[in-house]
């Protein structure tokens, strides 16, 4: 295999040169090489979403050269979609917040935008990891927040769908079933008479008590820590950047996403 020289505050690390991670990510794959459970696609998404709505609100902001920032953005498309998938091999085991993972998709996003760019792979240049994809964030706020976008996202997409389902089934079933008349067990003896609709009635009720609970539970979901960054102060972002910040998120994902009130 092929390596290339890759740069941080420590020092050189040699990274295989068809990857596109960086430093960071290859000094965790090395010392915390714990485990096989890797970080799951859905968070290494959900942290590429995050990416790309603050590279559009730096942009914005005046704060990130357009280009740079339409680079970035191609890159997270990428990262959304599972394309890089092979490109973030961290375990779930290591230090921190949260800061190996949210350095490997800064770094892969960072070198995949200087190669659209024409770039050298490493270089930092003209996207750094650091000063452009990583602008106006923390890990302290991008992890929770990406935490968040997960569990909404595969909330609504998948498991309210599917309980929904099974809900509708078992009301079917509660009819279907009105007149078949049986013994109700209590005790582990027979008791009185039940018709076995009424027993589907009561499987068909806790699911519907289960499905109203993580629809409320949701609501508090929808709050995002983004904007705080390190202590919830917003430090290093312009001034309502919380709220913009949001607002691309809810457009990406299509998630009605809203700024938490008080991010410390």
């Amino acid at each position: 295999m092929k390596y290339r020289n890759e740069f941080d505050s420590i020092g050189k690390i040699k990274v295989p040169g068809d990857k596109y991670w960086g430093a960071s990510t290859e000094r965790s794959n090395k010392y915390f090489n714990i485990g096989d459970f890797l970080v799951r696609p859905i968070v290494i998404h959900s942290i590429a979403i995050i990416k790309k709505a603050a590279a559009i609100v730096n942009a914005k902001n005046k704060s990130l050269e357009p280009k740079i920032s339409r680079a970035i953005v191609r890159a997270s498309d990428e990262v959304i979609k599972g394309k890089l998938n092979s490109h973030f091999p961290l375990k779930v085991w290591h230090t921190g917040s949260g800061t190996q993972t949210n350095m490997n998709v800064n770094e892969v996003i960072s070198n995949r935008a200087i190669e659209m760019m024409g770039g050298k792979l490493g270089s930092k240049k003209p996207v750094h990891p650091n000063d452009h994809v990583n602008k106006s964030q923390s890990t302290n706020d991008v992890f929770p927040t990406a935490m968040h976008i997960a569990i909404a996202m595969k909330t609504r997409e998948k498991l309210l769908p599917s309980l929904k389902m099974l809900e509708k089934e078992l009301e079917k079933k509660t009819k279907e079933f009105s007149k078949i008349v049986k013994v109700g067990r209590t005790h582990l003896q027979d008791a009185t008479p039940i018709t076995l609709g009424q027993e589907f009635s009561g499987y068909r009720a806790q699911l519907k008590k289960c499905i109203n609970r993580i629809e409320n539970a949701l609501q508090e979901i929808y709050y995002l820590a983004q904007g705080g960054t390190a202590v919830g102060t917003g430090l290093n972002t312009k001034k309502n950047f919380d709220k913009k910040i949001v607002k691309e998120i809810s457009k990406i994902t299509k998630i009605p996403f809203k700024p938490a009130v008080n991010k410390f």
